[in-house]
């Protein structure tokens, strides 16, 4: 079974990525960008604004799809996460929901992280990966 998951990959002015660390299975205690599942009758664009408001307390305007990945769960479930850029429009960061904590991080920051399985190549493959590319 396939469930349809979103995520978003915020900025801020001095171009560090938004991150939480998760608090709940699956990838509990692993770092990767704020979102989960998109509810029925949801959208896409409405279900990142929801995830983001509640895992970080901030609110989104949502923009152009960066990708698609799929990650495989327990029991022949399969989570198909569709990344999408937004621009922080209000609120306070604060992490909340299955978010342990919530802040900013630079290029570096984020490599010496402990990081969802495959976060990283595929911002890097998105060319959205803080500081630039993993590879020369």
């Amino acid at each position: 079974m396939r469930i349809r998951c979103v995520g978003g990959i915020v900025r801020d002015e001095g171009g560090r990525l938004l991150v939480i660390r998760r608090g709940r299975p699956p990838s509990e205690g692993l770092w990767s960008i704020p979102g989960g599942r998109v509810e029925a009758g949801e959208s896409d664009a409405a279900a990142v604004v929801r995830e983001l408001r509640e895992e970080t307390g901030l609110d989104v305007a949502v923009g152009a799809l960066a990708g698609m990945v799929e990650r495989p769960g327990q029991n022949d479930l399969s989570y198909e996460i569709y990344d999408y850029v937004a621009t922080v429009i209000g609120g306070v960061l604060t992490a909340g929901d299955d978010a342990a904590e919530a802040r900013w991080v630079d290029g570096a920051e984020l490599r010496a992280l402990p990081t969802t399985p495959g976060l990283l190549d595929a911002l890097d493959g998105w060319g959205l990966l803080p500081g630039g590319r993993l590879l020369p």
